[in-house]
């Protein structure tokens, strides 16, 4: 005896309905963590070497760190800025340039360096992510005993900075103010961070490294081609050596 096959069941048009107004939901999830939530940012110098290295492209929380009162704060989980964070801000000193550095100083710090060893509040930092030569062939006195040594010793200082930093020392510190933060880059000789443009206002910053997604082994300074001709070549340099100059060991690593 034969047994009689069950019809499948068509789709309804509200099963239809269903899977689009599914598919939209997820589009406008997806449209709004890109947009408001997370940014990508692509590092662009050897200032953070070894954390973060040129070509790095990191996934930035934009919300993690947003200024108070934020409607942000509603949605997402929250929290100060604290010494020791890795951020994304704009820069003081070049506009509409992403810079990536560490924080050194939060409201109320006192800062200085001896020897290219940073001294927080009177303690001296064990920083063992650090890139620094301490032989006296690399000294530098503004860089390495900021800001005990005068500013006119660097020729990277801002004229800004210059001026205003004077009002910020106290006691051979610089004390870091309301509002603002200290930044330093882990690879401290090479670095142009708060020593030579200042303080990194709330304002300014963007958000909180969360992962490495992708890297790229990628020249120093590419960031600053901008013509078409430029990017034409960059993009098809990356198309070519995708697979054998992607540093896959670096793919989805967490930024600490």
């Amino acid at each position: 005896m034969l047994k009689k096959t069950p019809k499948k069941k068509e789709p309804s048009q509200d099963d239809a309905v269903a899977s689009i107004s599914s598919f939209v939901a997820e589009l406008v999830m997806l449209l709004f963590i890109l947009t408001f939530v997370g940014q990508s940012f692509a590092i662009p110098s050897g200032s953070m070497e070894n954390t973060l290295l040129v070509g790095d492209h990191i996934f930035v929380n934009r919300i993690g760190f947003s200024p108070h009162g934020h409607w942000f704060r509603r949605l997402m989980p929250y929290r100060e800025i604290h010494d020791g964070d890795i951020f994304v801000f704009l820069s003081p000193s070049v506009p509409d340039l992403y810079v990536v550095k560490r924080v050194m100083g939060v409201p109320g710090d006192r800062i200085h360096l001896h020897n290219g060893v940073v001294f927080r509040n009177g303690k001296k930092l064990d920083e063992p992510y650090v890139i620094h030569d301490p032989s006296p062939a690399n000294y530098n006195a503004y860089r390495d005993d900021f800001p005990a040594s005068p500013a006119q010793d660097s020729l990277d200082i801002t004229p800004e900075w210059q001026l205003t930093m004077k009002q910020y020392i106290m006691d051979g510190d610089l004390v870091v103010p309301p509002g603002n933060y200290f930044a330093m880059g882990d690879n401290r000789d090479v670095s142009l961070d708060s020593r030579y443009w200042g303080f990194v206002p709330q304002e300014n910053v963007i958000g909180r490294p969360l992962a490495i997604y992708w890297s790229f082994n990628t020249p120093e300074g590419e960031y600053m081609k901008t013509g078409i001709a430029d990017r034409v070549e960059i993009y098809a340099h990356k198309a070519l050596h995708f697979f054998d100059q992607t540093r896959w060991k670096r793919t989805f690593k967490v930024v600490p």
